[in-house]
């Protein structure tokens, strides 16, 4: 055993199973979430502790792994922590944000001798479920070292990228190409129904092909049956397209892609489809407008 004490703060779609498989591995001390019945509801389950603030996280563990939705999320919750971390503790941050925040939080925290990861994932929620996740982190080689343990209960791959920041630039270059596949299969399977093609024998002989994808394999049928309740919010896939739109703005570049993206998503949530996984996209690749 690492002898570390690991905290998970925030038990949504994907911080939930990531805290499940912290506390297989026995790493897990404890949770926070807003929701405080869902943290008490876990602690219940895994037998650990739900803090009752990250600062009470913060005092009890050694590394804190962090998993919320957006930039000022985790401001907030890293300063609500600050002032009851001790000199050698580390957050862990799996949120995806803009490369500049996670830059910002870790020369903030070192001032008082706190490490911090930027570790964002991909894998969509099976791979979090299942410890299958791909971690691209950012971050100094002995916090990684020291870290491994936890990372290694939760992913079935770790790339260190560079020093802190380049797991989110990371992370910005794979939502471009998640945002771009989603595209494409969501336009090629509206085309394909138009065409009234046999769905299981498309699927089948796509996949064998240079047509196959992770989006392919994983939601191709469901998004075929209309089910579109399994992985990634649009609301989520939306928020990462902008931080990469900035990204591309200070860099002086187009991305084309994510632009259309935008415009796409901001149509489908506009329709009502904010409780639908990203491949919701398809009904408005269908022609229905809003997408509804």
């Amino acid at each position: 055993m690492s002898g570390l004490k690991v905290g998970v703060l925030g038990l949504g779609a994907m911080g939930k199973p990531m805290a499940c498989n912290l506390a297989s591995a026995g790493l897990l001390e404890g949770v926070w979430n807003r929701t405080t019945e869902k943290a008490l509801s876990f602690a219940s389950e895994y037998d650990s502790i739900a803090a009752a603030s990250p600062a009470e996280l913060a005092q009890r563990c050694d590394v804190i792994l962090t998993c919320v939705s957006a930039d000022n999320d985790l401001r907030e919750v890293v300063g609500q922590m600050q002032s009851a971390l001790n000199r050698g503790d580390i957050i862990v941050d799996t949120s995806t944000v803009n490369p500049g925040t996670a830059k910002s939080l870790s020369v903030q925290l070192a001032e008082f001798g706190v490490g911090f990861v930027d570790a964002p994932v991909s894998g969509g929620v099976e791979g979090a479920v299942r410890g299958t996740l791909s971690v691209m982190a950012g971050g100094d080689s002995a916090d990684l070292e020291r870290i491994s343990p936890v990372l290694g209960a939760i992913s079935a791959t770790v790339t260190h990228m560079g020093p802190v920041g380049s797991g989110q630039a990371t992370k910005a270059v794979n939502q471009v190409i998640v945002a771009g596949v989603a595209e494409c299969v969501c336009e090629a399977l509206a085309l394909s129904e138009k065409l009234n093609l046999p769905s299981v024998r498309l699927l089948s002989v796509l996949g064998a092909g240079a047509a196959g994808s992770w989006f392919l394999e994983h939601r191709g049928a469901s998004m075929l049956e209309d089910r579109f309740d399994t992985g990634f919010k649009p609301a989520l896939l939306l928020k990462d397209l902008k931080i990469v739109r900035e990204l591309a703005q200070d860099l002086d570049i187009e991305l084309n892609t994510v632009d259309a993206a935008i415009r796409d998503y901001e149509c489908l949530l506009a329709g009502g489809n904010k409780d639908n996984d990203i491949s919701g996209l398809i009904r408005l690749k269908r022609g229905s407008g809003t997408g509804k």
